[in-house]
Protein backbone atom coordinates (compact mmCIF):
# COMPACT_ATOMS: atom_id res chain seq x y z
CA UNK A 1 0.00 0.00 0.00
CA UNK A 2 1.53 3.58 -1.29
CA UNK A 3 2.03 5.82 1.82
CA UNK A 4 -0.92 8.62 2.43
CA UNK A 5 1.55 11.21 0.74
CA UNK A 6 1.59 9.62 -2.14
CA UNK A 7 -1.92 9.22 -2.79
CA UNK A 8 -2.92 12.73 -1.66
CA UNK A 9 0.29 14.78 -3.80
CA UNK A 10 -0.22 15.35 -7.69
CA UNK A 11 2.11 16.54 -9.57
CA UNK A 12 -0.61 18.99 -11.07
CA UNK A 13 -4.10 20.37 -9.47
CA UNK A 14 -7.27 18.50 -9.45
CA UNK A 15 -9.52 19.57 -12.55
CA UNK A 16 -11.85 21.11 -9.94
CA UNK A 17 -8.72 23.44 -8.66
CA UNK A 18 -7.45 21.93 -5.54
CA UNK A 19 -3.89 22.04 -4.54
CA UNK A 20 -1.39 19.64 -2.96
CA UNK A 21 -2.45 18.75 0.10
CA UNK A 22 -1.34 17.31 3.60
CA UNK A 23 -1.69 13.70 4.32
CA UNK A 24 -1.86 14.62 8.39
CA UNK A 25 -5.71 14.52 8.21
CA UNK A 26 -5.71 11.58 6.60
CA UNK A 27 -3.91 9.80 9.09
CA UNK A 28 -5.24 11.21 12.32
CA UNK A 29 -8.68 10.05 10.80
CA UNK A 30 -7.22 6.62 9.88
CA UNK A 31 -5.61 5.77 13.43
CA UNK A 32 -9.40 6.48 14.72
CA UNK A 33 -10.67 4.13 12.49
CA UNK A 34 -8.07 1.32 12.49
CA UNK A 35 -8.56 1.19 16.08
CA UNK A 36 -12.34 0.81 15.80
CA UNK A 37 -12.61 -1.67 13.38
CA UNK A 38 -9.18 -3.90 14.54
CA UNK A 39 -10.98 -4.17 17.95
CA UNK A 40 -14.16 -6.01 15.95
CA UNK A 41 -11.20 -8.90 15.43
CA UNK A 42 -8.11 -8.91 17.06
CA UNK A 43 -9.99 -10.29 20.24
CA UNK A 44 -11.51 -12.80 19.07
CA UNK A 45 -8.37 -15.15 19.66
CA UNK A 46 -8.36 -13.57 23.17
CA UNK A 47 -11.35 -14.46 24.26
CA UNK A 48 -10.72 -18.39 25.18
CA UNK A 49 -7.94 -16.69 27.29
CA UNK A 50 -9.87 -13.93 29.04
CA UNK A 51 -12.53 -17.03 29.16
CA UNK A 52 -9.89 -18.91 31.55
CA UNK A 53 -8.54 -16.08 32.92
CA UNK A 54 -11.83 -14.00 34.55
CA UNK A 55 -13.90 -17.31 34.55
CA UNK A 56 -15.85 -16.14 32.03
CA UNK A 57 -18.54 -18.42 30.51
CA UNK A 58 -19.98 -18.73 26.88
CA UNK A 59 -22.19 -16.23 27.76
CA UNK A 60 -20.08 -13.98 29.78
CA UNK A 61 -17.96 -14.21 26.84
CA UNK A 62 -20.83 -12.74 24.38
CA UNK A 63 -21.38 -10.03 26.34
CA UNK A 64 -17.55 -9.50 25.65
CA UNK A 65 -18.13 -9.13 21.90
CA UNK A 66 -21.98 -7.86 21.59
CA UNK A 67 -21.38 -5.14 24.38
CA UNK A 68 -19.80 -3.33 22.11
CA UNK A 69 -21.02 -4.23 18.85
CA UNK A 70 -24.81 -3.35 20.16
CA UNK A 71 -23.89 0.09 21.83
CA UNK A 72 -22.13 0.63 18.30
CA UNK A 73 -24.83 0.12 15.95
CA UNK A 74 -27.72 1.34 18.78
CA UNK A 75 -26.08 5.21 18.42
CA UNK A 76 -24.96 5.35 14.61
CA UNK A 77 -27.73 7.34 13.83
CA UNK A 78 -27.71 9.57 16.66
CA UNK A 79 -23.97 10.75 16.76
CA UNK A 80 -24.10 10.67 13.11
CA UNK A 81 -26.79 13.60 13.62
CA UNK A 82 -24.75 14.96 16.64
CA UNK A 83 -21.61 15.49 14.33
CA UNK A 84 -24.03 17.44 11.79
CA UNK A 85 -25.66 19.73 15.21
CA UNK A 86 -22.07 20.31 17.29
CA UNK A 87 -19.36 19.68 14.22
CA UNK A 88 -17.33 16.49 13.34
CA UNK A 89 -13.84 17.54 14.88
CA UNK A 90 -15.25 18.13 18.18
CA UNK A 91 -17.60 15.06 18.10
CA UNK A 92 -14.56 12.78 17.06
CA UNK A 93 -12.06 14.42 19.20
CA UNK A 94 -15.11 13.08 22.31
CA UNK A 95 -14.92 9.76 20.24
CA UNK A 96 -11.36 9.58 20.47
CA UNK A 97 -10.72 10.33 24.02
CA UNK A 98 -13.67 8.23 25.21
CA UNK A 99 -12.37 4.93 23.30
CA UNK A 100 -9.20 5.32 24.14
CA UNK A 101 -9.94 5.57 28.13
CA UNK A 102 -12.59 2.73 27.62
CA UNK A 103 -9.51 0.78 25.65
CA UNK A 104 -7.54 1.39 29.38
CA UNK A 105 -10.51 0.24 31.42
CA UNK A 106 -10.19 -3.22 29.20
CA UNK A 107 -7.08 -3.53 29.72
CA UNK A 108 -7.10 -3.00 33.48
CA UNK A 109 -11.07 -4.77 34.10
CA UNK A 110 -10.29 -7.46 36.98
CA UNK A 111 -13.65 -8.87 36.35
CA UNK A 112 -15.73 -10.22 33.16
CA UNK A 113 -18.67 -7.75 34.44
CA UNK A 114 -16.12 -4.59 34.16
CA UNK A 115 -14.69 -5.59 31.31
CA UNK A 116 -18.17 -5.96 29.57
CA UNK A 117 -19.10 -2.52 31.03
CA UNK A 118 -15.94 -0.93 29.44
CA UNK A 119 -16.30 -2.68 26.34
CA UNK A 120 -20.15 -1.02 25.77
CA UNK A 121 -18.43 2.55 26.31
CA UNK A 122 -15.83 1.82 23.57
CA UNK A 123 -19.18 1.16 21.43
CA UNK A 124 -19.95 4.80 22.29
CA UNK A 125 -16.58 6.13 21.87
CA UNK A 126 -16.50 3.60 18.00
CA UNK A 127 -20.23 5.39 17.42
CA UNK A 128 -19.24 9.13 18.19
CA UNK A 129 -15.82 8.97 15.62
CA UNK A 130 -17.32 6.82 12.76
CA UNK A 131 -19.73 8.63 11.26
CA UNK A 132 -17.39 12.17 12.01
CA UNK A 133 -14.64 10.55 9.89
CA UNK A 134 -16.01 11.22 6.74
CA UNK A 135 -17.28 14.67 7.37
CA UNK A 136 -13.39 15.67 7.99
CA UNK A 137 -11.97 14.01 5.22
CA UNK A 138 -14.81 15.91 3.13
CA UNK A 139 -13.63 18.83 4.56
CA UNK A 140 -9.74 17.79 4.44
CA UNK A 141 -9.86 17.21 0.88
CA UNK A 142 -11.92 19.36 -0.92
CA UNK A 143 -11.27 18.34 -4.43
CA UNK A 144 -13.06 15.63 -5.87
CA UNK A 145 -10.02 13.40 -6.94
CA UNK A 146 -8.12 13.92 -3.33
CA UNK A 147 -11.44 12.95 -1.64
CA UNK A 148 -11.95 9.83 -3.77
CA UNK A 149 -8.19 8.53 -3.13
CA UNK A 150 -8.68 9.52 0.52
CA UNK A 151 -11.69 8.04 1.02
CA UNK A 152 -9.85 4.68 -0.79
CA UNK A 153 -7.22 4.75 1.82
CA UNK A 154 -9.79 4.72 4.76
CA UNK A 155 -11.60 2.11 3.06
CA UNK A 156 -8.38 0.06 2.69
CA UNK A 157 -7.36 0.57 6.25
CA UNK A 158 -10.42 -1.08 7.09
CA UNK A 159 -9.64 -4.15 5.43
CA UNK A 160 -6.01 -4.31 7.10
CA UNK A 161 -7.23 -3.82 10.28
CA UNK A 162 -9.84 -6.34 9.80
CA UNK A 163 -7.24 -8.62 8.06
CA UNK A 164 -4.63 -7.77 10.66
CA UNK A 165 -6.57 -8.32 13.97
CA UNK A 166 -6.83 -11.90 14.79
CA UNK A 167 -3.13 -12.39 13.49
CA UNK A 168 -1.84 -9.58 15.89
CA UNK A 169 -4.43 -10.26 18.92
CA UNK A 170 -2.50 -13.76 18.25
CA UNK A 171 0.81 -12.29 18.93
CA UNK A 172 0.14 -9.76 21.78
CA UNK A 173 -1.59 -12.44 23.47
CA UNK A 174 1.00 -15.08 23.18
CA UNK A 175 3.86 -12.97 24.03
CA UNK A 176 2.30 -10.19 26.39
CA UNK A 177 -1.08 -11.57 27.89
CA UNK A 178 -5.02 -10.58 26.88
CA UNK A 179 -4.73 -7.24 28.27
CA UNK A 180 -1.88 -5.97 25.56
CA UNK A 181 -4.80 -6.43 23.46
CA UNK A 182 -6.53 -3.34 24.56
CA UNK A 183 -3.42 -1.60 25.91
CA UNK A 184 -2.44 -1.00 22.08
CA UNK A 185 -5.15 1.12 21.49
CA UNK A 186 -3.66 3.87 23.91
CA UNK A 187 -0.47 5.01 21.88
CA UNK A 188 -2.72 4.91 18.71
CA UNK A 189 -5.52 6.88 20.48
CA UNK A 190 -2.72 9.51 21.75
CA UNK A 191 -1.47 9.97 18.61
CA UNK A 192 -4.85 10.48 16.99
CA UNK A 193 -5.99 12.37 19.20
CA UNK A 194 -2.64 15.24 18.60
CA UNK A 195 -2.59 14.44 14.92
CA UNK A 196 -6.52 15.80 14.96
CA UNK A 197 -5.81 18.86 17.47
CA UNK A 198 -2.90 19.79 15.00
CA UNK A 199 -3.98 19.26 11.52
CA UNK A 200 -7.51 18.24 10.64
CA UNK A 201 -9.93 21.16 9.71
CA UNK A 202 -12.99 21.79 11.30
CA UNK A 203 -16.03 21.34 9.36
CA UNK A 204 -18.82 23.91 10.26
CA UNK A 205 -21.29 22.69 12.28
CA UNK A 206 -25.09 23.31 11.44
CA UNK A 207 -26.83 25.17 14.73
CA UNK A 208 -29.73 25.67 12.88
CA UNK A 209 -30.67 21.43 12.73
CA UNK A 210 -33.58 20.71 14.92
CA UNK A 211 -32.89 18.80 18.44
CA UNK A 212 -31.97 15.34 18.71
CA UNK A 213 -34.57 12.76 19.03
CA UNK A 214 -33.55 11.32 22.32
CA UNK A 215 -36.88 9.29 22.79
CA UNK A 216 -36.71 7.28 19.73
CA UNK A 217 -33.15 7.35 20.36
CA UNK A 218 -34.19 5.60 23.12
CA UNK A 219 -36.45 3.23 21.33
CA UNK A 220 -34.10 1.88 18.48
CA UNK A 221 -31.52 1.10 21.76
CA UNK A 222 -34.22 -1.11 23.41
CA UNK A 223 -35.29 -2.20 19.98
CA UNK A 224 -31.88 -3.47 18.89
CA UNK A 225 -30.69 -4.41 22.71
CA UNK A 226 -33.50 -6.65 24.01
CA UNK A 227 -33.49 -9.54 21.21
CA UNK A 228 -29.60 -9.36 21.42
CA UNK A 229 -29.92 -9.85 25.51
CA UNK A 230 -32.64 -12.73 25.00
CA UNK A 231 -30.56 -14.37 22.41
CA UNK A 232 -27.38 -13.97 24.63
CA UNK A 233 -29.03 -15.35 28.01
CA UNK A 234 -30.85 -18.04 26.31
CA UNK A 235 -28.04 -19.98 25.80
CA UNK A 236 -27.66 -20.29 30.44
CA UNK A 237 -31.14 -19.43 31.22
CA UNK A 238 -33.30 -21.39 28.79
CA UNK A 239 -34.80 -20.69 25.76
CA UNK A 240 -38.77 -20.42 28.22
CA UNK A 241 -36.84 -18.22 30.99
CA UNK A 242 -38.93 -14.64 31.41
CA UNK A 243 -35.83 -12.44 31.36
CA UNK A 244 -35.50 -14.38 27.25
CA UNK A 245 -38.75 -13.29 26.96
CA UNK A 246 -39.05 -10.29 28.57
CA UNK A 247 -35.66 -9.66 26.03
CA UNK A 248 -38.00 -9.87 23.04
CA UNK A 249 -40.77 -8.16 23.85
CA UNK A 250 -38.82 -5.42 24.52
CA UNK A 251 -37.23 -5.41 21.46
CA UNK A 252 -40.64 -5.28 20.15
CA UNK A 253 -42.16 -2.87 22.38
CA UNK A 254 -39.16 -0.85 21.18
CA UNK A 255 -39.11 -1.49 17.50
CA UNK A 256 -43.14 0.00 17.37
CA UNK A 257 -42.55 3.00 19.55
CA UNK A 258 -39.85 3.71 17.63
CA UNK A 259 -41.67 3.64 14.21
CA UNK A 260 -44.35 5.98 15.91
CA UNK A 261 -42.20 8.70 16.98
CA UNK A 262 -40.08 8.67 13.81
CA UNK A 263 -43.16 8.79 12.03
CA UNK A 264 -44.88 11.79 14.11
CA UNK A 265 -41.07 13.62 14.40
CA UNK A 266 -40.98 16.90 12.16
CA UNK A 267 -37.31 16.46 11.51
CA UNK A 268 -36.50 12.10 12.14
CA UNK A 269 -33.53 10.37 13.03
CA UNK A 270 -34.24 8.09 10.48
CA UNK A 271 -36.50 9.20 7.47
CA UNK A 272 -38.79 6.25 7.01
CA UNK A 273 -39.57 7.00 3.48
CA UNK A 274 -36.00 5.79 2.39
CA UNK A 275 -37.84 2.57 3.23
CA UNK A 276 -40.34 2.45 0.18
CA UNK A 277 -37.48 2.05 -2.13
CA UNK A 278 -37.38 -1.91 -2.19
CA UNK A 279 -33.57 -2.12 -3.04
CA UNK A 280 -32.95 0.35 -0.03
CA UNK A 281 -34.66 -2.16 2.19
CA UNK A 282 -33.17 -5.59 0.70
CA UNK A 283 -30.16 -3.86 0.93
CA UNK A 284 -30.03 -3.39 4.94
CA UNK A 285 -31.92 -6.76 5.20
CA UNK A 286 -28.66 -8.17 3.48
CA UNK A 287 -25.93 -6.02 5.73
CA UNK A 288 -27.87 -7.43 8.75
CA UNK A 289 -27.59 -11.07 7.39
CA UNK A 290 -24.43 -11.08 5.44
CA UNK A 291 -22.77 -10.02 9.34
CA UNK A 292 -24.43 -12.54 11.61
CA UNK A 293 -23.34 -15.40 9.47
CA UNK A 294 -19.93 -14.26 8.92
CA UNK A 295 -19.30 -12.11 12.36
CA UNK A 296 -20.72 -14.93 13.81
CA UNK A 297 -18.76 -18.00 12.59
CA UNK A 298 -15.64 -15.50 13.77
CA UNK A 299 -16.89 -15.46 16.93
CA UNK A 300 -17.38 -19.37 16.89
CA UNK A 301 -13.58 -20.47 14.82
CA UNK A 302 -11.15 -19.65 17.62
CA UNK A 303 -13.60 -21.60 20.19
CA UNK A 304 -13.40 -24.22 18.15
CA UNK A 305 -9.48 -24.08 17.45
CA UNK A 306 -8.35 -23.67 21.22
CA UNK A 307 -11.03 -26.45 22.97
CA UNK A 308 -10.96 -28.74 20.71
CA UNK A 309 -7.61 -28.85 18.94
CA UNK A 310 -5.96 -26.85 21.68
CA UNK A 311 -4.37 -24.46 19.52
CA UNK A 312 -2.28 -21.64 21.02
CA UNK A 313 -3.43 -18.20 20.67
CA UNK A 314 -1.15 -17.31 18.03
CA UNK A 315 -1.51 -20.52 16.17
CA UNK A 316 -5.32 -19.59 16.24
CA UNK A 317 -4.82 -15.86 15.11
CA UNK A 318 -2.68 -17.55 12.23
CA UNK A 319 -4.99 -20.04 11.19
CA UNK A 320 -8.00 -17.64 10.88
CA UNK A 321 -5.72 -15.61 8.01
CA UNK A 322 -7.62 -17.29 5.60
CA UNK A 323 -10.82 -15.77 6.68
CA UNK A 324 -9.73 -12.58 6.91
CA UNK A 325 -6.83 -12.44 4.92
CA UNK A 326 -8.87 -12.08 1.39
CA UNK A 327 -11.18 -9.44 3.08
CA UNK A 328 -8.76 -6.54 0.58
CA UNK A 329 -8.94 -8.09 -2.09
CA UNK A 330 -12.52 -9.12 -1.84
CA UNK A 331 -13.22 -5.66 -1.18
CA UNK A 332 -11.31 -4.55 -4.37
CA UNK A 333 -12.10 -6.76 -6.99
CA UNK A 334 -16.17 -5.79 -5.63
CA UNK A 335 -15.40 -2.19 -6.04
CA UNK A 336 -14.01 -3.14 -9.62
CA UNK A 337 -17.14 -4.75 -10.84
CA UNK A 338 -19.85 -2.81 -9.36
CA UNK A 339 -18.47 -0.06 -11.20
CA UNK A 340 -18.92 -2.32 -14.62
CA UNK A 341 -22.18 -4.82 -14.19
CA UNK A 342 -23.74 -2.31 -11.08
CA UNK A 343 -23.84 -4.08 -7.60
CA UNK A 344 -26.44 -6.62 -8.57
CA UNK A 345 -23.47 -9.44 -9.95
CA UNK A 346 -21.43 -8.97 -6.52
CA UNK A 347 -23.72 -9.15 -4.28
CA UNK A 348 -25.29 -12.21 -5.27
CA UNK A 349 -21.92 -14.05 -6.50
CA UNK A 350 -20.28 -13.02 -2.91
CA UNK A 351 -23.45 -13.97 -1.10
CA UNK A 352 -23.14 -17.68 -2.70
CA UNK A 353 -19.74 -18.01 -2.64
CA UNK A 354 -20.57 -17.14 1.37
CA UNK A 355 -23.11 -19.74 1.91
CA UNK A 356 -20.91 -22.19 0.42
CA UNK A 357 -18.00 -21.55 2.80
CA UNK A 358 -20.05 -21.36 5.72
CA UNK A 359 -22.17 -24.60 4.60
CA UNK A 360 -18.25 -26.02 4.09
CA UNK A 361 -17.85 -26.09 8.11
CA UNK A 362 -20.12 -28.43 8.41
CA UNK A 363 -16.82 -30.91 8.27
CA UNK A 364 -15.79 -29.40 10.95
CA UNK A 365 -15.45 -32.04 13.82
CA UNK A 366 -12.86 -32.80 17.08
CA UNK A 367 -10.71 -34.80 14.53
CA UNK A 368 -10.71 -32.56 11.33
CA UNK A 369 -7.81 -31.48 9.70
CA UNK A 370 -6.89 -28.22 9.25
CA UNK A 371 -6.50 -28.02 5.67
CA UNK A 372 -10.12 -29.39 4.98
CA UNK A 373 -11.49 -25.63 6.81
CA UNK A 374 -8.81 -23.26 4.70
CA UNK A 375 -10.93 -23.45 1.40
CA UNK A 376 -14.12 -23.07 3.88
CA UNK A 377 -12.52 -19.97 5.94
CA UNK A 378 -11.41 -18.59 2.47
CA UNK A 379 -15.08 -18.66 0.43
CA UNK A 380 -16.70 -17.20 3.68
CA UNK A 381 -13.86 -14.08 3.83
CA UNK A 382 -13.97 -13.51 0.65
CA UNK A 383 -17.73 -13.93 -0.60
CA UNK A 384 -18.23 -11.52 2.49
CA UNK A 385 -15.88 -9.19 1.47
CA UNK A 386 -16.78 -9.03 -2.46
CA UNK A 387 -20.88 -8.34 -0.95
CA UNK A 388 -20.00 -5.69 1.49
CA UNK A 389 -18.53 -2.73 -1.04
CA UNK A 390 -21.49 -3.86 -3.67
CA UNK A 391 -24.17 -3.45 -1.10
CA UNK A 392 -23.09 -0.30 0.43
CA UNK A 393 -23.22 1.14 -3.28
CA UNK A 394 -26.81 -0.13 -3.93
CA UNK A 395 -27.40 1.57 -0.87
CA UNK A 396 -26.05 5.25 -1.73
CA UNK A 397 -27.73 4.82 -5.57
CA UNK A 398 -30.79 3.70 -3.64
CA UNK A 399 -31.24 6.66 -1.77
CA UNK A 400 -31.74 10.84 -2.61
CA UNK A 401 -28.51 13.04 -2.61
CA UNK A 402 -29.70 14.67 0.45
CA UNK A 403 -30.39 11.46 2.07
CA UNK A 404 -27.48 10.02 1.52
CA UNK A 405 -25.74 10.72 5.15
CA UNK A 406 -28.89 8.71 6.53
CA UNK A 407 -28.42 5.92 4.19
CA UNK A 408 -25.05 5.16 4.61
CA UNK A 409 -26.07 5.34 9.03
CA UNK A 410 -28.77 2.89 8.49
CA UNK A 411 -26.96 0.35 6.14
CA UNK A 412 -23.83 0.20 8.62
CA UNK A 413 -26.63 0.33 11.83
CA UNK A 414 -28.05 -2.35 9.78
CA UNK A 415 -24.47 -4.29 9.62
CA UNK A 416 -23.28 -3.83 13.31
CA UNK A 417 -26.71 -5.45 14.84
CA UNK A 418 -26.25 -8.35 12.37
CA UNK A 419 -22.85 -8.84 14.20
CA UNK A 420 -24.63 -8.40 17.27
CA UNK A 421 -27.48 -10.89 16.64
CA UNK A 422 -25.05 -13.56 14.85
CA UNK A 423 -22.79 -13.74 17.85
CA UNK A 424 -25.73 -13.66 20.28
CA UNK A 425 -27.35 -16.38 18.27
CA UNK A 426 -24.29 -18.71 17.56
CA UNK A 427 -23.08 -18.59 21.29
CA UNK A 428 -26.04 -19.73 22.92
CA UNK A 429 -26.34 -22.57 20.08
CA UNK A 430 -22.59 -23.86 21.25
CA UNK A 431 -23.62 -23.99 24.56
CA UNK A 432 -25.18 -27.23 24.95
CA UNK A 433 -22.36 -28.71 22.90
CA UNK A 434 -19.57 -26.88 20.54
CA UNK A 435 -19.63 -29.63 17.53
CA UNK A 436 -23.28 -29.58 17.27
CA UNK A 437 -23.99 -25.78 18.24
CA UNK A 438 -21.51 -25.40 15.15
CA UNK A 439 -23.05 -26.76 12.65
CA UNK A 440 -26.24 -25.39 13.34
CA UNK A 441 -24.93 -22.55 13.42
CA UNK A 442 -23.29 -22.24 9.91
CA UNK A 443 -26.54 -23.98 8.50
CA UNK A 444 -28.36 -21.26 9.76
CA UNK A 445 -25.81 -18.61 8.37
CA UNK A 446 -25.65 -20.10 4.72
CA UNK A 447 -29.41 -20.15 4.82
CA UNK A 448 -29.22 -16.47 5.66
CA UNK A 449 -26.61 -16.06 3.00
CA UNK A 450 -29.00 -17.48 0.17
CA UNK A 451 -32.03 -15.44 1.12
CA UNK A 452 -29.75 -12.59 0.86
CA UNK A 453 -28.57 -13.55 -2.40
CA UNK A 454 -32.48 -14.12 -3.41
CA UNK A 455 -32.78 -10.39 -2.28
CA UNK A 456 -30.20 -9.52 -4.49
CA UNK A 457 -31.20 -10.97 -7.37
CA UNK A 458 -34.44 -9.33 -6.92
CA UNK A 459 -34.49 -6.23 -5.88
CA UNK A 460 -30.40 -5.19 -6.32
CA UNK A 461 -30.65 -3.01 -9.99
CA UNK A 462 -27.72 -3.49 -12.31
CA UNK A 463 -26.98 -1.40 -15.39
CA UNK A 464 -27.82 -2.31 -18.62
CA UNK A 465 -26.20 -1.61 -22.08
CA UNK A 466 -27.05 2.09 -22.17
CA UNK A 467 -25.39 2.85 -18.82
CA UNK A 468 -22.05 0.61 -19.40
CA UNK A 469 -21.72 2.61 -22.61
CA UNK A 470 -22.28 5.77 -20.69
CA UNK A 471 -19.72 4.45 -17.68
CA UNK A 472 -17.01 3.29 -20.47
CA UNK A 473 -17.36 6.76 -21.98
CA UNK A 474 -16.76 8.41 -19.10
CA UNK A 475 -13.46 6.23 -17.91
CA UNK A 476 -12.27 7.94 -20.99
CA UNK A 477 -12.93 11.45 -20.20
CA UNK A 478 -10.71 14.17 -17.71
CA UNK A 479 -11.15 17.10 -16.85
CA UNK A 480 -14.73 17.55 -19.21
CA UNK A 481 -17.91 16.01 -18.92
CA UNK A 482 -17.98 16.67 -14.75
CA UNK A 483 -21.17 15.35 -14.45
CA UNK A 484 -20.28 11.57 -15.55
CA UNK A 485 -17.40 12.09 -13.34
CA UNK A 486 -18.87 13.51 -10.38
CA UNK A 487 -21.17 9.98 -10.24
CA UNK A 488 -18.12 7.94 -10.93
CA UNK A 489 -16.87 9.72 -7.81
CA UNK A 490 -19.70 9.05 -5.81
CA UNK A 491 -19.97 5.57 -6.70
CA UNK A 492 -16.22 5.39 -5.20
CA UNK A 493 -17.01 7.18 -2.36
CA UNK A 494 -19.93 4.76 -1.30
CA UNK A 495 -17.74 1.28 -2.14
CA UNK A 496 -14.85 2.82 0.34
CA UNK A 497 -17.27 3.67 2.94
CA UNK A 498 -18.07 -0.37 2.96
CA UNK A 499 -16.04 -1.42 5.70
CA UNK A 500 -17.04 1.56 8.22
Amino acid sequence: MSPPSALLRDPAPDCDGSARLSSLPLVAVCLGYFMVILDVTVGTVALPVIGARLHAGVTGLQWVVDGYTLVFAGLLLFCGGLGDRLGGKSVFLGGLLVFTLASAGCALAPTTAVLVLARLVQGLGAALLVPSSLALLRTAYPGRAARARAFGVWGTVAGLAAGAGPVLGGVLVAGLGWRSVFFLNLPVGLAALLLTVRYVPRPPADRSRPGLDLPAQLAAAVCLGGPAAGCIEAGALGPGHPVVLGGFAAGAAGLVAFLVLERRSPAPMLPLTLFRTPAFSASAVIGVLLNAGFYGLLFLAPLYFQQLHHYSALRTGAALLPAVGVVAAGSALAGRLTARTGPRLPMVGGLLVGAAGLAGWLAAGPGTPYAVLVAPMAAAGFGTALTMPAATAAVMEAAPGERSGAAAAVFNAARQTGSALGVALFGTLVAGGLVTGLHTSVVIGAAGFLVAAALAARWIPGINRRERVGRKTGTEERCTGGSVRGRRTRQGEADDTAMA
